[in-house]
């Protein structure tokens, strides 16, 4: 059954989570990063084609697959897109052995209390079924705390787990992430906040029940041990919250049972303008980095 393969490489596979689930907003500086200016394109048609092509190639890369690439977390419209005319969830997982999530928030709301809600996500139910269908594994959904402030952090994570909820109950495993924006100064102590409330709600978890959590890297080494060990919590992962690359590779080394889901530490060095050799040894450097920090723990 792919499903329990799909969770033991999850729990205990070697690698890390690439995500690779830009959305509308971000789409622009993704593809301006890789190299694609604004001028290449007139329309969201044409953006989309290009990131999917962008995501393509380094899916189809010889250097993406499941020996260090445990899964991928796509955007809606990746999964509804295909790769060699195969669907690309299927592709992930029959031809790289990557396991697919699925972004599932869209967007987030204005700042209350020093914190963004998700936005409402009408449809919801729907989307998870057709993820489900399309072989989708699981989902993420982000949120956002700038500062220690417990009211809007409690909000947070209880929208988190509310959320969480209702992807369980499609037979999808959840990845909640309430990141904390890694430059305010009060982190430390909004991130044992946040810690304290996802403990509280994880206790509320029926027994068997199993979430994950993508977490900014921790201020205090190790901060989250008790969420890596927690039975209720198939893994942790860590964004690299807008650190480069080797910053956010050394911290995640420092901090044990956490691997990575980076996106833009991910494709760091990406261009479309490198040939295909190119290309391939820039993404295989980054992932064997990025593998390597997150095994290191």
């Amino acid at each position: 059954m792919a499903s329990a393969q799909q969770t033991e490489q999850v729990k205990n596979g070697k690698g890390f989570i690439a995500a690779l689930d830009q959305s509308g907003g971000s789409t622009p500086k993704a593809l301006r990063l890789y190299g694609i200016e604004e001028s290449a394109y007139s329309n969201d048609t044409e953006m989309f084609d290009l990131i999917h092509g962008m995501r393509a190639r380094i899916i189809k890369s010889p250097a993406f697959t499941g020996d260090k690439v445990v899964g991928a977390i796509l955007f809606e419209q990746t999964m509804d897109r295909t790769i060699d005319g195969i669907p690309t969830a299927t592709y992930l997982w029959e031809n790289r052995k990557v396991v697919p999530f699925l972004k599932i928030d869209k967007g987030l709301e204005a700042e209350v209390d020093g914190c963004q809600l998700m936005k409402p996500m009408p449809g919801l139910d729907a989307l998870l079924d057709r993820a489900a269908k399309a072989g989708i594994f699981g989902t993420k959904e982000r949120s956002v705390v700038s500062a220690a402030n417990r009211k809007g952090i409690a909000s947070i994570v209880a929208q988190q787990f509310e959320i969480g909820k209702q992807v369980l109950s499609h037979g999808l495993m959840p990845i909640l992430e309430p990141e904390v924006t890694i430059s305010i100064s009060d982190k430390a102590e909004a991130e044992a906040i946040l810690q304290e409330e996802i403990l509280k709600q994880l206790e509320a978890l029926p027994e068997g029940t199993q979430i994950m959590l993508k977490l900014s890297l921790p201020t205090v080494d190790n901060f989250y041990a008790p969420l890596v060990d927690h039975p209720k919590v198939l893994k942790v992962v860590a964004l690299s919250g807008g650190y480069s690359r080797d910053a956010a590779n050394a911290i995640l080394a420092r901090n044990r049972g956490i691997i990575a889901s980076f996106s833009r530490a991910l494709t760091e060095g990406l261009s479309a303008q490198q040939s295909d050799a190119e290309f391939d040894a820039a993404l295989g450097q980054a992932i064997s980095s990025i593998h390597a920090a997150s095994i290191a723990g």
